[in-house]
């Protein structure tokens, strides 16, 4: 097999990757590269693969062919030392939020930190309130068990733990699934914040068309197996093709359109 030329920014590298599922094929040897620093959506209908795909990068689900490299280390060849260092080196915020019900939000950020790493207890509740500070939640927020947060609350909460081992590379699992118009707008203000704080790469999954506008750097549309669109929202708004155009066209492509300055606001005539 011909060796694949991987770009040298790219902090992950799909090579020809499919996916069946018995006789359901997901994905037919799909090519990607995601670059260092950018903010990279995966989009598509139902069923298109993406939360699949998400779970092959972060070594959930194998595959049934083709290669994927994360942060220059090959998924297929990790024994299980080498697979829990990688894990180490990435945050991953699930789309419940994926918090331990019988853990305060203060030892649910800190439990990373204590299974490992050797620091003193102290040391761990400390890092754990920085971290839920950066997410904008308040110190007491902290005592607080999940079930009483609320959804916007809890998205941060599960994204302070995602930050706890200060990750190089973050996966969004619909981060703004859920929320209010305000509660998703401020997960939107995070993101770019987080992004532009510590050069974080992030890969997320979404169908906020808002989110897509305001922080993505670049997004691919996944449907019938394949990447049917790859660039920025401008870029993929010129494109025709019917995968992509559904994302585009209807009153909440429009209306995303014109929040994000894309297309003129429409006035009703007085007259």
């Amino acid at each position: 097999m011909q060796n694949q030329i991987i770009p040298d920014e790219a902090v992950i590298s799909l090579r020809k990757v499919s996916t069946r599922f018995g006789d359901h094929l997901v994905h037919s040897e799909l090519d990607l590269d995601v670059r260092r620093a950018e903010v990279f959506a995966l989009i598509g209908g139902s069923g298109s693969g993406k939360s699949t795909l998400l779970r092959e990068m972060i070594l959930l689900q194998r595959p049934s062919s083709g290669t994927i490299q994360v942060l220059g280390v090959d998924l297929h060849k990790l024994g299980a030392d080498e697979a829990r260092a990688l894990r180490l080196r990435w945050g991953v915020m699930f789309q419940q939020g994926g918090l331990f019900g019988s853990l305060t939000v203060k030892e649910n950020i800190g439990l990373p930190l204590r299974e490992h790493t050797q620091l003193r207890d102290g040391l761990i509740d400390e890092i754990a309130a920085w971290k839920l500070s950066l997410t904008g939640l308040a110190p007491e927020v902290g005592a607080q068990y999940p079930s009483e947060l609320s959804g916007g609350m809890m998205k941060r909460a599960s994204l302070a733990r995602a930050l706890a081992l200060d990750p190089e590379l973050l996966f969004l699992d619909e981060p703004t699934a859920g929320l209010d118009p305000d509660s998703a707008a401020g997960i939107d203000e995070l993101v770019r914040k987080l992004r532009d704080l510590f050069g974080l790469t992030i890969v997320m999954i979404t169908h906020d068309l808002d989110l897509l506008w305001q922080v993505t750097d670049r997004v691919a549309v996944l449907a019938e197996g394949k990447v049917q669109g790859l660039g920025s929202m401008t870029e993929l708004q010129k494109m025709d093709t019917p995968a992509i155009r559904q994302f585009f066209d209807g009153p909440r492509g429009r209306a995303a359109q014109q929040q994000a300055g894309q297309i003129p606001t429409l006035v009703a005539s007085p007259f």
